[in-house]
């Protein structure tokens, strides 16, 4: 502060003091306007850049939002280019298998006769091929439902016992062919499971199993483990690679030495789909020149779940000496294809003495049936013209007898539909191509228990 006894030295000295103060406040005040520009400026910038970005999101959530629809698009056009394919096979499976199963009868019946060892290797490598032609045609139609989204599991207990007896008399010949020994260890298991798909993965694993296997042989077993029923395959063939154990699952791989087994690779890849849409675990333990163990693990199932399923025709193969059982009994054949019709008439009369009453409809067949001489049991084809059915044609066979006769369904669409309504009539379900064998012992098992069904019912008046 400036006094009026200050001398002029003084006040010049602190009037520049003042002035520094000033001067100093002057320039803490620019920097702050300065800073406060900058910020300013700063948001300014910020805002802008906000609003480029949120331009670039609008129009990047745009073109996300076309490339959905587009999406969208493709995945129904693949999704109805996937159902039209199922709907193709289903319906094509009939008309493809149909002269499969002529075929398969007529060649049979051929081997049932005189032939020299020219004629009889060429009916064997027919048979071969054929073999070769249905076991394509089931690997293309159970990959085909696999992949359907509407497909249905059946679920059950299944005495795997019963399982092994199916698949040691389907298989046993082939195993034999090859020199191999094949074995099932006996089980009182019951498992969880959809019983034909069950077969089917049984059956892919021990085929592949027999086919990759030179000397030695093949075991079928049950090991209880964590919680779990594990079918184990255990085989004696060249192993596979670390490398090789994934892909084998693959569609159309074939894993193992030049000149091997003869196939399209569909088997396992059938498993592997199976085994996923039915919950099962599914490993494979290898190791090069010692073999194989492919191992499906199971739940067991629950008590009370009900009866185990039967896999077939059980207790062994039908002996040739199994078809007096059938001789000069009368079976009447529903069959709408004139080649199949001739095919059963040969197969059943000439090589089971049976008498044939072959008819190609419900209307043909009631004609055909006889008051006075019904028929002993129905083979019938589901498949029939004009909107008729082999189930049509077993309910009005058995009005008109007043019981209800044996019958035996016969067909080339694996429809879950149709299996239960088959199994509501009673009706054993066979599959195309129908093998000569399958079908004598199917007769004398349904025969059979209508035998024994009318022997308590006599007992009982």
């Amino acid at each position: 502060m400036l006094h009026e006894g200050d001398g002029p030295e003084r006040r010049a000295e602190k009037l520049e003091r003042i002035a520094q103060v000033l001067i100093e406040r002057v320039d803490r005040l620019e920097e702050t306007r300065g800073s406060a520009w900058s910020m300013f400026q700063a948001a300014v910038a910020l805002e802008q850049e906000a609003i480029a970005r949120t331009r670039d999101l609008e129009r990047a959530l745009a073109d996300l939002s076309e490339k959905n629809r587009d999406l969208a698009v493709a995945r129904a056009s693949a999704e109805e280019a996937n159902r039209s394919k199922t709907r193709f096979l289903r319906a094509a499976s009939h008309d493809l298998l149909q002269p499969l199963s002529a075929a398969r009868l007529f060649l049979s019946a051929l081997s049932d006769t005189d032939l020299d060892p020219l004629q009889h290797e060429l009916t064997s490598r027919l048979a071969g091929a054929f073999e070769s032609v249905e076991e394509l045609m089931h690997a293309v139609l159970d990959i085909s439902r696999l992949d359907s989204q509407r497909i249905e599991f059946h679920r059950k207990p299944v005495a795997l016992d019963d399982l092994f007896r199916r698949l040691a008399v389907e298989y046993g010949p082939m195993a034999e062919s090859r020199g191999l020994h094949l074995r099932f260890a006996p089980t009182s298991a019951v498992v969880d499971s959809d019983p034909v798909f069950l077969r089917r993965i049984a059956q892919n694993l021990l085929s592949n199993a027999i086919k990759y296997t030179d000397s030695g042989g093949v075991l079928v077993g049950v090991r209880h483990r964590a919680g779990r029923i594990w079918i184990e395959i255990h085989d004696t063939g060249p192993g596979i690679a670390p490398g090789d154990r994934a892909r084998i699952f693959d569609e159309f791989q074939r894993v193992g030495r030049e000149g091997g087994p003869a196939g399209m690779g569909l088997g396992l890849s059938i498993v592997r789909r199976a085994c996923a849409k039915l919950g099962h675990a599914l490993t494979v333990d290898s190791e090069p020149g010692r073999g194989t163990v492919f191992r499906v693990g199971l739940h067991p199932a629950e008590p009370g779940m009900g009866k185990a399923a039967p896999q077939g025709v059980t207790g062994g193969a039908a002996r040739p000496d199994d078809a007096r059982g059938l001789r000069s009994r009368v079976i009447l054949v529903v069959e709408n294809d004139a080649a199949m019709r001739r095919a059963y008439e040969m197969m059943l009369a000439d090589r089971f003495g049976m008498v044939v009453r072959a008819t190609g409809g419900t209307a043909e067949a009631l004609a055909a049936a006889g008051v006075d001489d019904p028929p002993d049991v129905i083979l019938t084809d589901y498949n029939l013209d004009a909107g008729d059915t082999g189930l049509h044609a077993i309910a009005a066979l058995r009005a008109v007898a007043g019981h209800p006769v044996p019958a035996i369904m016969v067909t080339a669409r694996l429809d879950p539909q149709i299996a239960r309504d088959c199994g509501n009539a009673g009706v054993p379900l066979l599959e195309k191509p129908v093998r000569p064998d399958d079908l004598r012992a199917m007769l004398l098992k349904v025969l059979a228990w209508d035998k024994g069904r009318s022997g308590m019912a006599a007992g009982l008046a």
